[in-house]
């Protein structure tokens, strides 16, 4: 057990992974493989494993769609395969990801499977970035596809056993990760290898009013309203997903029937953000909770940081929508 930064306890997961399984590869693009713990030690996936285990050095053509078309031949052949995606590249893999990935398995009758993780960046809703930049939400896109599963983890030990699930999951799985999620986490993380369920919802906080949910980034508001819905007097039910796919909706579903109220924090957009299943799933589930959602709106990301604070769901708007559901 040390202090690990999230950049590492992912990477260190991958390493272990490979270490163990001789034909697992690693392809990335622009940020390379390394991350250094508080204390100075060097954790280099490309020195450690070289080429052809790794392959991602500057230079290499500018190509997402080839990554994830590389991934899904690795995982093809019987190598399971992991792909790092820059944020701002998100949708160039979509042919293969839509038409090959998520169906092989499908359209084989069950006969191939691709044991492949898509490592997918995210930048985040923060300033500076434009709207080509800030992308967020494309969970729901890739929750919409069948053959998928997809995880967004908020901390770095949840991090680290998603990635390993994932690896070892016998079918693709989208790995979200966000640049703002990532920043300032230093907790203590195993040294050992070790699975977080893929499909298991975490309750961050017990409570009696009301069921909050919300899943990477918008965790990041989260953690900062919690004190200020707790200073109001409502005992809030905080509960990270951490799998968007498939969703555990009995933990959420035994919470909102136990609170009777439902509030969804969404960083995608309002229309067709994943939080809308969220909000549908509980109203079947739960039939007459009351439920509020609150997401960004439907704009591109602006890159002035005055419109991003008016446009975010932050933890003010977080605490007015808490106060708002306790009085309906």
């Amino acid at each position: 057990m040390a202090k690990k930064t999230y950049a590492f306890a992912v990477l260190e997961g991958v390493a272990q992974e490979m270490r163990k399984n001789p034909t697992l590869c690693f392809c990335y693009q622009f940020e390379t493989p390394v991350a250094r713990l508080p204390g100075g030690e060097i954790l280099d996936l490309a020195k450690e494993f070289g080429t052809p285990r790794t392959s991602g050095r500057w230079g290499w053509p500018i190509d997402e769609a080839w990554y994830a078309g590389w991934a899904a031949g690795m995982a093809m052949t019987g190598c399971p395969a992991i792909a790092r995606i820059p944020y701002q590249a998100a949708i160039f893999p979509a042919e293969f990801v839509l038409h090959q990935i998520a169906k092989l398995r499908s359209m084989t009758g069950g006969q191939a499977n691709l044991p492949l993780v898509l490592w997918i960046g995210g930048a985040g809703r923060r300033m500076g970035m434009a709207g080509q930049h800030t992308d967020v939400g494309e969970e729901a896109f890739y929750a919409y596809l069948p053959g998928l599963k997809v995880v967004a983890p908020s901390n770095a030990y949840d991090a680290k056993g998603l990635m390993i699930a994932a690896i070892r999951d016998p079918d693709p799985v989208v790995f979200r990760d966000y640049a703002e999620v990532r920043a300032g986490q230093q907790p203590d993380v195993p040294d050992e290898a070790y699975e977080v369920p893929i499909g298991k919802a975490a309750v961050r906080q017990p409570g009696k009013d009301l069921t909050l949910v919300a899943w990477a980034p918008a965790t990041v508001d989260v953690a900062q309203a919690l004190p200020r819905i707790a200073q109001a007097g409502i005992s809030a039910e905080y509960i990270d997903p951490r799998t968007i796919k498939p969703l555990d909706v009995e933990t959420l579903a035994a919470s909102v029937k136990k609170t009777g109220r439902l509030l969804v924090v969404d960083h995608g957009n309002h229309t067709n953000g994943f939080g809308s299943h969220v909000v549908a799933e509980m109203a079947q589930k739960v039939p007459g909770a009351k439920v509020a959602r609150i997401a960004f709106p439907d704009a591109p990301g602006p890159g002035a940081k005055s419109m991003i604070s008016w446009m975010r769901p932050d933890a003010p708007k977080i605490v007015d929508a808490a106060q708002k559901l306790m009085r309906l």
